[in-house]
């Protein structure tokens, strides 16, 4: 079994703490996350200013990690082939255990995701959001309760978090039944949990995952709001049909519409699923959070998701900026006004929107189950689409 690790250069940035971005960046530099092209750089016109790294650690303090597992070559009449893996995010970093403004939403539930009720009651996170396959749920969320056990043991019961763990079915490439996630990989996801750069396209929790009948994966973006904020989502995107798809208001899904299909086994003509996590340092109260994070279906509409009955469509978003304790315990809450969400709505919508294109952007073509093949978008092409209704950035 072969576990691949998108967060190794963690392990050497938390050596050199006064040298952090310097050192993240000459790993990331001569990294494969540089040699791989996103939405962007093909000359996609999408909306709004980015961050430095636009993703979802252009947050200040959001840590992401991922495992990915891969096991057998998925040739023809091989049963049991591992294309799956584990992502998880932490709202302040993976040495603090501190409950953050939160809330969630969804488009279409026909999917899972753990310990929604007490987020929705109390309005905190606790913890890591995990995101995996639809079998793996209980592991991954049984996996960081023992985590939290053991690197936190001064706890309180009250400080236990109910793990956040959402999923998409990877079982046309990855064979499911064989429940391949185990502790140890998601303790690997979670001890090397680091700011920076975050891979994308066939990684963690992506892995498996397909998106308008093109193999996706793990995309992130980000959005610079007015007021020095920032919006970032990571998503899981595993979604539509392929005549679904637009890009930059593009229909670029039928004009690949018999491009690239997979080769053994059609897919059911049935949606799938997506996951978004959605990070912010804008102060909120947990009901402006819910209203941020109900904008992700927006992003996703973007892009072509309808949200068919047969489409689990979750999302989860937090706000870095924390409330403050006095000495009487009576907690102070800072949150912008109403009249200033607009912002902060659109990055979110903006983010989501690009986040999935570049889950598509990044992937590379993936065989598994009985030879089940997808096929990554082809980028010649896809710019050929863009350029046929003139929506590429000037001199692309």
């Amino acid at each position: 079994m072969t576990i691949i690790s998108a967060v190794e250069i963690g392990r050497l940035t938390r050596r050199l703490p006064t040298t952090y971005w310097i050192f993240t960046l000459l790993c990331f530099l001569a990294s494969p996350l540089a040699a791989k092209p996103r939405a962007r750089d093909l000359g996609i016109p999408f909306r709004g200013a980015t961050g430095p790294l636009n993703a979802i650690t252009d947050v200040s303090g959001v840590e992401v990690g991922q495992v990915s597992i891969l096991r057998g070559k998925g040739k023809k009449g091989e049963m049991h082939p591992a294309r799956t893996g584990v992502t998880v995010v932490f709202p302040t970093g993976r040495k603090k255990m501190t409950s953050v403004p939160a809330s969630w939403d969804t488009y279409n539930a026909y999917g899972d995701m753990t310990g929604l009720l007490w987020l929705q009651d109390s309005g905190l996170l606790s913890g890591p959001v995990a995101l995996t396959n639809t079998y793996s749920v209980g592991v991954v969320r049984d996996s960081i309760i023992k985590w939290v056990h053991e690197r936190f043991p001064n706890l309180s019961e009250n400080d236990m978090p109910l793990p956040v763990v959402g999923e998409t079915d990877d079982s046309w490439v990855n064979d499911i039944d064989s429940h391949w996630v185990e502790k140890s990989h998601v303790y690997e996801a979670l001890d090397h949990a680091t700011g920076g750069p975050v891979a994308e396209g066939n990684i963690g929790a992506g892995t498996g995952t397909v998106t308008f009948r093109f193999k996706s994966g793990m995309g992130t973006s980000s959005r610079k709001i007015e007021g020095g904020y920032m919006v970032g989502v990571l998503v899981q995107s595993n979604f539509g049909l392929r005549t679904d798809m637009e890009v930059a208001g593009v229909p670029v899904g039928l004009e690949l519409e018999k491009v690239k299909l997979p080769i053994e086994n059609p897919l059911p003509k049935r949606d799938g699923s997506i996951c978004v996590i959605l990070a912010t340092n804008a102060p909120l109260l947990p009901h402006q959070m819910k209203r941020l994070v109900r904008h992700v279906s927006a992003g996703m509409v973007r892009s072509g998701g309808i949200g068919r009955t047969s489409s689990g469509d979750l999302f989860v978003g937090f706000s870095t900026a924390l409330p403050q304790t006095d000495a009487q315990g009576i907690q102070h809450w800072a949150s912008l006004a109403n009249d200033r969400l607009d912002p902060v709505f659109e990055g979110a919508v903006w983010a989501t929107e690009e986040a999935i294109i570049n889950a598509l952007v990044a992937a590379e073509d993936m065989s598994g189950t009985n030879g089940n093949t997808y096929f990554a978008v082809p980028h010649d092409q896809l710019i050929a689409a863009m350029k046929k209704y003139n929506r590429l950035r000037p001199g692309k």
